[in-house]
């Protein structure tokens, strides 16, 4: 993991559009590209003891899959992943370059579609994607 893979304005940006979104149900997150990562936020009373970096592995080649797997579907465009744990849920967005993964405690699926959109639209203003 290499420290300030993104600017201090995008990281800030994210961490407070996730902290205001979820309040105190926020449990870390974590900006990732395909070659690395930064957990810009861990909540007080959680161990810092994950092993992110299979963790964020997984979440990247996930992504591609999802998104190579339904590309085609009646559903539209893919765009984002909600996974649920025994001890709290999994939020991730990405892009073609890079991605965010939020954990909190349990949110209604509206304020997750809230919190995907607003990351989504930070990465690809920052990014230049469409």
């Amino acid at each position: 993991m290499s420290p300030d893979i993104l600017s201090d304005e995008l990281a800030d940006s994210i961490v407070t559009t996730a902290r205001t979104a979820t309040g105190d149900s926020l449990r870390s997150v974590t900006y990732f590209t395909r070659a690395d990562y930064e957990q810009l936020y861990l909540r007080d009373d959680l161990e810092r003891d994950a092993d992110l970096n299979d963790f964020v592995g997984h979440e990247w080649q996930g992504y591609k899959q999802t998104e190579n797997a339904y590309q085609e579907s009646e559903l539209g465009d893919y765009r984002f992943t909600v996974r649920a744990f025994e001890n709290g849920y999994l939020l991730r967005v990405a892009t073609q370059r890079q991605g965010v993964l939020i954990t909190t405690d349990g949110l209604s699926m509206n304020s997750y579609e809230e919190i995907a959109d607003a990351i989504d639209k930070l990465l690809r203003d920052q990014s230049g994607e469409e």
